[in-house]
């Protein structure tokens, strides 16, 4: 029995301090005080637009005689974009300045004879008072008067009318060339000098031959899902990331909320919200069209207990590494995001809990190595 009892022991020795099981290496990270954020972030990629930016054609079609600007070219408001052949147009003009002299002098003419009318008339009743003058001729003479005096009116009607067509005749000179209704930048340019353009015609879209953009009103527009529409508001801190500057998040403001939800079909229902960036350098940068992503940033706890989020199982749990073991603690949290998430009570400042679970060997009891999380 000695012997079998040495023999007992020797195994249960062996088994304990050359088989047993090496620890479980497992990622961990410290229990800290830091920020915590509560975030909405968008459902798809949003886009970096410019909230001014004008697509540009003439409203009558005609050849281009010129174009003195290209594409990437800076141009300041009412400078002269495009322009086409106005030979015709000017010439209309020219002819109305001439018909507006013609019809004064018609006017003229008209109104002299019926100051004469009304000269002649103070005669007749001057004479019929004598009684060397008939009540006929008296008639005769203010009926004169009355056909005169309406001519004048008419004559100067017609030069008001003239002198309206002269306004048309300019209003249609300038429809023959196109200026920049604000400062920006040439984005695109589908005409030469020497091309004639058409006009769209009423439902029949045709793309614009210019397109203005002024990089200064730049802004960012995303989707987020329509269930976060009452918790986002005009005002809101956010944060911006663009891939055209990897690892930077831009600082912005919530500017708009859209009073809709889109429904697209296949598509979830989502609220437009657009977001302006507060270094306006750096925004100036940016090209419209780039893919963005934001964090609408709705609350913010400072100095609190925090963990990765990742280190939280269902029902709250999480393992806690001890003695080089891992026990299982049940944790009452706060305010969270996808990265962190507040601790208020079941760990404590400093306490290492594990990240991943991804081995069936990480689970309350086991023997287990730090590996801390960079």
């Amino acid at each position: 029995m000695i012997v079998v009892s040495a023999i007992l022991l020797a195994a249960v020795a062996l088994r304990v301090l050359v088989f047993r099981a090496s620890p479980v290496p497992v990622e961990v990270a410290r229990v800290e005080s830091g920020t915590v954020e509560e975030i909405i972030t968008n459902t798809r990629a949003g886009t970096v637009k410019a909230r001014m930016r004008a697509k540009l054609s003439p409203q009558i079609g005609g050849r281009v005689t010129e174009l003195p600007f290209r594409k990437g070219a800076a141009v300041q408001a009412g400078a002269l974009l495009l322009k086409l052949d106005d030979s015709v147009q000017r010439a209309q003009v020219l002819l109305t300045h001439e018909q507006v002299k013609t019809a004064e002098s018609r006017a003229r003419e008209a109104c002299l004879a019926a100051e004469l009318a009304q000269k002649e008339l103070q005669r007749g009743k001057a004479l019929s008072a004598d009684g060397i003058t008939s009540q006929q001729d008296l008639d005769t003479l203010e009926s004169n008067r009355d056909r005169t005096g309406a001519a004048c009116q008419a004559a100067l009607a017609a030069c008001d009318q003239t002198r309206a067509q002269v306004g048309l005749a300019n209003a249609e000179l300038g429809l023959t060339v196109v200026r920049a209704p604000f400062s920006g930048v040439i984005a695109d340019c589908s005409t030469e000098v020497g091309e004639w353009i058409t006009p769209a015609p009423p439902g029949v879209p045709i793309p614009a031959v210019l397109d203005l953009i002024d990089p200064g009103s730049v802004d960012v527009s995303a989707p987020i899902d329509e269930v976060d529409s009452q918790r986002v508001r005009v005002g809101q801190e956010v944060r911006v990331a663009v891939d055209s500057l990897p690892g930077e998040k831009l600082a912005g403001r919530l500017a708009r909320v859209a009073p809709y939800v889109l429904d697209v079909l296949e598509q979830n229902r989502t609220v437009e919200i657009e977001v302006d960036l507060l270094n306006a350098k750096t925004a100036g940068t940016l090209l419209p069209g780039t893919s963005a992503d934001v964090e609408v940033i709705l609350a913010r706890r400072e100095e609190v207990p925090r963990i990765p989020t990742a280190a939280i199982a269902e029902g709250g749990k999480v393992l806690v590494l001890k003695n080089g073991r891992l026990e299982e603690h049940t944790i009452s949290t706060g305010m969270r995001n996808w990265q962190f998430t507040e601790v208020k009570g079941g760990v404590s400042i400093g306490e290492l809990v594990v990240i991943a679970r991804d081995s069936p060997d990480i689970k309350p009891g086991a023997r287990a190595q730090a590996r801390e999380a960079r």
